[in-house]
């Protein structure tokens, strides 16, 4: 079955979301499901969704239904197609990230995911395990830049371990490079050195394209957010850094109206902590991104309300909540679906630059918790607790 539509794709031009419509034959289906939100729309976006392992799929029913009411209201419509990743993927195919499911992301305008892994896969061996599906996502999308936002929430912000005076109105975006680093570099392994002593080792390892990619998404996401980029390295003892921060530099030439800075990795962690409102988008390599942006995290009080994005070039994103599957509360109603809400505004926001969408799904987080409504994980003293299913149903009052 084919048919001609017109969907809507992404293009990032001078930091500015540039959507444009390009007519394309609707793939048929290899996936789990596909339904599509009947209404008489004027755009069609193609989702596939990944609900994954533990709480996955209760939050994913939250954040589709979200998107179905605000997406009609936009006069948009949304076709999901579900597919296998992760556990669910190894227990029904045998391999966490089956082809069809792969093929089924690619053909799609943007991916979003919930959650993978789980007590029940651990004893795999690790190129088996779940997470593995998630590795191969990103590599055969070609997602190369990690949107980590840290937002500290007026409601939430007791929540923080940090007093009130020091991350009250702290809003950052880390950006971090997704695909190379010390993570990837080669060589790497196991062996002994001269002394007969056996030792591990890794490279870290950029080349000039690598960061100027990375760079420039990094100012796209500033300028649309307060204009200010740092820039986050160890250029003192690294050469790796040199060239990271040279490159940065020279596409900043293509950015004049950002204000760049720069900042050691080891100071960075430090002023995070001190002074996190001092930061608004801050761009670094892939291991330093990793730490910095769990650090960032927690200044919020709660990994449960935070989204991410992971980015390429061209073609579609993924999108999906930075906290883990919950396997100890799977199934039982307990599960937060704001992040995987949140989630799905980024992915409206930066993939599709469906403004009103992604305002419309934040609003509606905010206000169920101006309410006072909690789920267990950000509960609140004389706050009114509620199970994944009534906090959705109350997300969709103020849609």
């Amino acid at each position: 079955m084919s048919a001609t539509t017109t969907t809507m794709t992404m293009t990032m031009t001078m930091g500015k979301p540039c959507v444009r419509a390009r007519a394309k034959a609707t793939r048929a289906t290899r996936a789990s499901g596909r339904r599509s939100v009947a209404v008489n729309a004027s755009k069609k976006y193609n989702i596939t969704i990944l609900p994954g392992d533990g709480i996955g799929p209760e939050i994913m029913k939250v954040a589709t239904a979200a998107l179905e009411v605000a997406g009609k209201k936009a006069d948009v419509e949304f076709a999901f197609t579900e597919a296998l990743v992760g556990g669910s993927a190894i227990d029904a195919t045998g391999t966490p990230l089956p082809d069809e499911t792969l093929e089924t992301c690619k053909a799609s305008d943007a991916v979003l995911l919930a959650a993978i892994g789980g007590y029940k896969w651990d004893d795999l061996p690790s190129a088996q395990r779940p997470e593995q599906g998630l590795l191969g996502l990103r590599a055969g999308l070609g997602v190369f830049a990690n949107l980590r936002p840290a937002t500290v929430l007026p409601q939430l912000i007791d929540a923080s371990t940090l007093r009130r005076d020091v991350v009250e109105g702290t809003d950052i975006m880390v950006v971090r490079e997704l695909t190379g680093g010390i993570y990837f570099g080669k060589p790497k392994g196991f062996g002994v050195n001269e002394a007969g002593e056996r030792i591990g080792y890794n490279t870290m390892v950029y080349s000039e394209p690598e960061v100027d990619r990375i760079a420039k998404v990094a100012f796209e996401i500033a300028r649309k957010r307060k204009g200010r980029l740092c820039s986050v390295e160890k250029a003192n003892v690294l050469e790796v850094s040199q060239l990271w921060k040279e490159r940065v530099i020279e596409t900043h030439k293509d950015f004049s109206d950002i204000e760049l800075s720069h900042m050691y990795v080891d100071n960075a962690a430090m002023q995070l902590i001190r002074n996190p409102t001092q930061f608004d988008t801050i761009v670094t390599g892939n291991i330093f991104g990793d730490i910095l942006s769990d650090a960032a995290s927690m200044l919020t009080g709660s990994i449960g309300m935070l989204p991410s994005a992971a980015i390429g070039l061209d073609g579609p994103g993924l999108y999906e909540p930075v906290h883990g599957s919950a396997p100890d509360i799977a199934g039982q109603d307990k599960a937060n679906p704001l992040a995987q809400v949140l989630s799905a505004a980024m992915m409206m926001r930066y993939q599709f630059g469906e403004e009103v969408i992604a305002s419309a799904l934040e609003k509606a987080v905010n206000d169920v918790l101006d309410d006072g409504y909690r789920t267990g994980d950000i509960m609140q003293a004389g706050m009114k607790q509620v199970g994944c299913i009534e906090m959705g149903e109350k997300l969709l009052e103020k849609l």
